[in-house]
């Protein structure tokens, strides 16, 4: 890290020099006895400041999702399957949010603007939420009383507290489809030989950031959880995000700002208009009768999807413009556009083999509770808190990408003799199957737990300690982390190979969409299980008495789902094909201004070459 930085340092402040001799030469051509006015914009400077923006947030709204089981539970009186049906719809609005946020940065606001409302909205987000720890009022009243029933939350309690989950997701939305993109336009200097170097570095910082970041928040702002109460736990992630704000305004007078352009999404639905207003024009015969934009190597739409091909025919001569533009974009599209569009319906039927991936990882409540009822200290006087888990998925995550890239992949390659890989599809599909084997392996670690917890004549206390150490959770951890490192690199660099460069802001955000469909789709499966198994006499699988529920049919009913994914899969793979045979590094890096990578995009990406399927 430290050679990385220094050449950051260097290749950086080359860039400055380069820059203020070409604005001496263009002020007078005797500009080397003329100051230069004013300090070139972007560049190094501004990196801390972008990457402290979302460092902090990610600091602050990680650190709040692992415990919040908890809060819901004891301070809101809530089951366990309304707690986490809550942060299912919680999660599903900040991974969805994002794609809104990209649309409106895009098309309206520009990612300054975009950054800056969102980290308002944010720090909002969180102050509101810590009121709900701070007020009595703004919370039920604490049972405390013998014989008296306890109260839930009021409806007006109930609102503020959801209220205060909208405001973070909103800010989640405009700052995490912007924050690399933003910081991308920073140092993207076209006419520098060494501008890929400086932007792979900058990623690599940033990525390195990412992970520090959420790797404090599942252990540090866990822990201030856990010793010192909501009220602390909830105001530091209040203040981070009020320093969040604060640093990335201060920097303000050096960012380059580029102006909003138009979004792709207005260019689906022109496509889907105009096809169904041409549908019954018949197929020219001639390749002249299609519309492409000038100089355009698609001068002739392909034979898939032949429907959306009639949005390009060309119905009269007046409609096109002397310069080949289209008179009316309502009227009449460019292959272009209609090939976009097929190439987003192509890959839809894969991209949603990975949501069930989603799913499985979307589980935080059920871990929680186990992690909370089972032995966990590494000494004598010190345990791992149960909201701190989740960073084990982390860690292995980071560890699993180091060795395949820097150690797996060139090892294979020294005994084979030539570069070896596994394609983007092919990790997909591994992904899968280590998912799969994630729930296969948590339902049985549950049942022994269970079984213990029984014997220990714990049947009816939930909150009892079973003698098991909680550190077996932490294989189960590692397989999800391990899976999603196949299957969330895989499929961002299958969507930037796949999709065209002018759809590659569109790839960075498919990844999150899927996991707002899959928490929206976990939180249906979870009721249904909740509702289907229980009744008279008998306890629901996902019981908030632990003890009682069978949390292991549970995780074994996912496992089973996740199976019949890796076979329909294998069907989606067959249909698609062959993939396109593509440098990603070159693709990411070649972006015009408004496609630069975004949030979900893997450093592993970055170092990734030829992702064909």
């Amino acid at each position: 890290m430290e050679q990385e930085m220094t050449e950051l340092l260097s290749l950086d402040q080359s860039i400055k020099m380069e820059d203020s001799e070409q604005q001496q030469k263009q002020t007078s051509p005797h500009s080397s006895s003329i100051p230069i006015k004013s300090r070139p914009k972007g560049g190094l400077i501004t990196m801390p400041f972008i990457i402290a923006n979302e460092a902090l947030e990610k600091v602050a709204s990680y650190g709040l999702l692992p415990n919040m089981t908890f809060y819901l539970m004891k301070d809101y009186r809530m089951e366990v399957t309304t707690a986490q049906n809550l942060l299912f719809f919680w999660s599903a609005a900040t991974n969805f949010l994002p794609l809104v946020g990209a649309f409106v940065a895009d098309s309206y606001l520009g990612r300054f603007l975009a950054i800056g409302l969102g980290s308002i909205f944010s720090f909002l987000g969180t102050t509101v939420l810590w009121l709900t720890a701070m007020i009595p009022k703004a919370r039920p009243p604490p049972c405390n009383q013998v014989g008296q029933a306890c109260k839930s939350a009021t409806a007006s309690q109930f609102m503020l507290l959801v209220f205060s989950f909208l405001l973070m997701s909103i800010g989640a939305g405009g700052i995490r489809p912007c924050s690399l993109a933003f910081g991308a336009n920073q140092f993207d200097k076209r006419d520098n030989p060494n501008n890929q170097r400086v932007l792979e570095s900058f990623f690599a910082w940033y990525y390195t950031s990412s992970i520090v970041s959420v790797l404090i928040a599942l252990t540090g702002i866990v822990y201030l959880q856990d010793k010192m109460g909501w009220k602390i736990g909830f105001g530091v992630p209040a203040i981070l995000m009020f320093l969040s704000a604060l640093f990335f305004f201060l920097a303000s007078p050096f960012y380059i700002k580029h102006t909003v352009k138009s979004n792709l999404f207005s260019s689906f639905i022109q496509v889907i208009v105009v096809a169904y207003k041409n549908r019954k024009l018949p197929y020219p015969i001639q390749n002249s009768g299609y519309h492409h934009k000038n100089g355009s190597e698609l001068q002739v739409p392909t034979e898939k999807l032949r429907f959306l091909n009639k949005a390009c025919i060309i119905k009269s001569p007046e409609d096109v413009k002397p310069n080949g533009v289209a008179a009316n974009s309502w009227n009449l599209c460019t292959v272009e556009q209609v090939e976009e569009l097929k190439a987003l319906i192509r890959i839809m039927p894969l991209w949603s083999t990975g949501i069930m991936i989603s799913i499985n990882l979307s589980q935080s409540s059920f871990p929680l509770l186990q992690a909370q009822s089972m032995d966990r200290h590494l000494t004598k006087n010190f345990q791992i808190p149960a909201g701190s888990f989740g960073m084990f998925l982390m860690i292995a995550l980071t560890i699993w990408v180091f060795l395949y890239d820097r150690m797996l992949l060139p090892l294979a390659s020294k005994i084979r003799g030539r570069p070896v890989r596994l394609t983007p599809i092919v990790r997909m599909g591994i992904g899968i199957f280590i998912s799969c084997m994630s729930m296969l392996v948590s339902g049985i670690v549950e049942h022994v737990r269970r079984r213990r917890a029984i014997n220990q004549g714990l049947l009816n206390n939930p909150e009892g300690l079973v003698e098991m150490s909680a550190m077996w959770l932490i294989l189960q951890n590692s397989l999800n982390g391990i899976a999603e490192a196949f299957s969330a690199i895989g499929q961002t660099e299958f969507y930037y190979s796949e999709l065209p460069r002018s759809m590659s802001s569109l790839a960075s955000a498919l990844l999150g969409l899927g996991m707002a469909v899959a928490n929206l789709l976990a939180s249906v499966i979870l009721s249904a299980v909740d509702k289907h198994t229980k009744g008279e006499g008998k306890e629901s699988w996902v019981s908030s008495s632990i003890n009682k529920g069978h949390y292991e049919y549970y995780y074994w009913l996912l496992a089973i789902m996740t199976a019949f994914n890796l076979i329909y899969f294998m069907v989606c793979k067959w249909a698609y094909g062959p993939c396109v045979d593509i440098d990603i590094t070159k693709r990411m890096l070649e972006v015009s201004d408004d496609d630069l990578p975004q949030e979900n995009m893997s450093s592993h990406g970055l170092n990734s070459r030829q992702a064909s399927c």
